[in-house]
């Protein structure tokens, strides 16, 4: 698999740019050992939550998604504005007992604990659709992978992933080898080349 990276310069990206200046970074939340960074500030300003959202939706609309799903609960935010962007809709990936049976259910590791996240069983067709899957933060990789596998016991397919920020150093990113992922703060892309094939390839069930 090939990686490619962005032509523009950090510096140069107003997204990048936006989250360095208006980024709160709080230490010790929600746990003590923890660097929470709040994106707050950055999505209540009108001119840099266009820009973050205009940057995921350019740099992603290559990836021909068919749906975007956005992640509880920040996702909810930036998928709901990348897909009015791309002229898709959205579908939401909730936190567990927030949806009428029937759901289909996927428990995951957090950062800082446990939990689950729940997609409805019926009344959207997902077989055959490409889903590009978005949240903040990639930290584990632990919400993300039970999305996907909630997506793809749906008969969907997860064609890419987009975050705004990434911890680095809890490597996330390699649960997600086969995949295309977007990172907005670095303005890094990469696996491009990922096709619906190659996609499934790397299906993880709980």
């Amino acid at each position: 698999m090939t990686t490619t990276t962005s032509t523009t310069t950090t510096a140069q990206r107003p997204a990048a740019e936006a989250l360095r200046k208006l980024t709160r970074i709080v230490p010790g939340f929600p746990s003590e050992g923890i660097v929470f960074e709040d994106l707050t500030p950055v999505l209540a300003d009108p001119e840099s939550f266009t820009a973050v959202v205009r940057d995921i939706a350019d740099t992603c609309r290559d990836m021909n998604a068919d749906l975007v799903g956005g992640l509880d609960a920040r996702g909810f935010l930036l998928g709901s504005a990348v897909a009015y962007e791309l002229g898709l809709g959205i579908l939401a990936v909730r936190k567990g007992g927030k949806l009428p049976p029937p759901v289909l259910r996927a428990e995951y590791d957090l950062e800082y604990g446990s939990a689950a996240l729940e997609i409805p069983a019926e009344g959207i067709p997902l077989e055959g659709k490409r889903i590009l899957l978005i949240d903040d933060v990639l930290a584990t990789g632990g919400t993300l992978k039970a999305s996907r596998e909630l997506l793809e016991r749906a008969g969907a397919t997860v064609c890419g992933l987009a975050v705004v920020l990434e911890v680095e150093g809890l490597r996330g990113r390699d649960r997600f080898s086969d995949l295309p992922l977007y990172v907005v703060s670095t303005g890094q892309r990469s696996g491009m080349t990922c096709d619906a094939t190659t996609a499934n390839d790397g299906q993880d069930n709980e």
